[in-house]
C-alpha cells in the first residue's frame, strides 16, 4: 500500500543559524518527521500560512500532526496571561487552530503533541492550566514519568498498559473542550491524553513521542490515514 502523507506543523523562527547563514527559517525538530517515517508515513512540513488556506492544505493530506512548541496565547481560551506564561506566537496559534478546524471538519486523522494537544482542547472550547510547578524542572532537558490509559478509549487500544513517556511541559489541559474525553493520566492526575469519540480520529498526547522509540501512537495515526493495518 502507498505511504500516507502526514502534514506536521512547524515553527517559524527569526535568525536561525546553520553553516554560514543566519536567516529566518521554518523549523521542525528532526524527531517529528523521523517518527512519521518510522511509523510508515511520509512527512510534510507545514509552516505558518494564511489560515484561509488551511482547508485546501488539509484536503491534500492523509493525516495531520500539530507539533509541540510555545504556549498558546491565553486570550484564545478567555484568560489573562499569568507570570510564567511565555510570549504569544499569534501567527502560529491562528494557523494551527485553522488546521485543526479543517481536519475535524473533513474527518482527517489528527494527532496533537504537547502544545498540539493543548491547542486541540482550546479549539473545542476548553481551557488550560498555565503553569505546573515541577513539570519542566531543567530547561531543555526531557524528563520521564508513567502514564496510565483509561480503559475503553482509543488511546488504550494503542497503548493498553501503563507506560513511561518522554515529557517536557509546564502547561496542561484544565477544563475539557466539547466532546473531548480524557484517555490517560499521570500519577498526579494530570490529563495526559485526550480524544474525540468515533468515528472521528482525533487524539492528543501531553508528552513527546518523537523523543522516544515507541511508535504506537504515531502508527495509530498513520494507519488511520490509510497505511498498512
Amino acid at each position: 500500500m502507498s505511504r500516507p502523507l502526514i502534514g506536521v506543523s512547524t515553527y517559524l523562527e527569526a535568525g536561525a543559524r546553520w553553516g554560514v547563514w543566519e536567516l529566518d527559517a521554518a523549523l521542525l525538530p528532526a524527531g517529528y518527521p523521523r517518527l512519521v517515517q518510522d511509523a510508515g508515513g511520509i512527512a510534510a512540513m507545514l509552516p505558518p500560512d494564511d489560515p484561509a488556506h488551511a482547508e485546501a492544505v488539509v484536503a491534500r493530506l492523509d493525516g495531520l500532526v500539530i507539533a509541540g512548541g510555545p504556549d498558546v496565547e491565553p486570550v484564545r481560551y478567555g484568560a489573562e496571561p499569568e507570570p510564567h506564561t511565555g510570549p504569544p506566537n499569534r501567527a502560529r496559534d491562528t494557523w494551527e487552530l485553522a488546521l485543526i478546524d479543517a481536519a475535524l471538519a473533513s474527518g482527517t486523522p489528527l494527532l496533537g503533541i504537547c502544545r498540539g494537544m493543548q491547542l486541540l482542547n482550546v479549539a473545542r472550547g476548553g481551557t488550560l492550566v498555565q503553569h505546573m510547578e515541577g513539570h519542566a524542572v531543567q530547561k531543555g532537558v526531557f524528563g520521564s514519568h508513567p502514564v496510565k490509559p483509561v480503559p475503553g478509549t482509543r488511546y488504550a487500544s494503542l497503548v493498553p498498559d501503563e507506560d513511561h513517556v518522554p515529557t517536557y511541559h509546564h502547561q496542561a489541559v484544565d477544563r475539557l473542550g466539547t466532546d473531548l474525553t480524557a484517555s490517560a493520566h499521570a500519577p498526579d492526575g494530570t490529563i495526559e491524553a485526550i480524544e474525540l469519540p468515533s468515528p472521528a480520529w482525533a487524539l492528543g498526547v501531553q508528552w513527546h513521542p518523537e523523543m522516544g522509540t515507541d511508535l504506537r501512537v504515531m502508527r495509530g495515526l498513520v494507519e488511520a490515514a490509510g497505511g498498512e493495518r
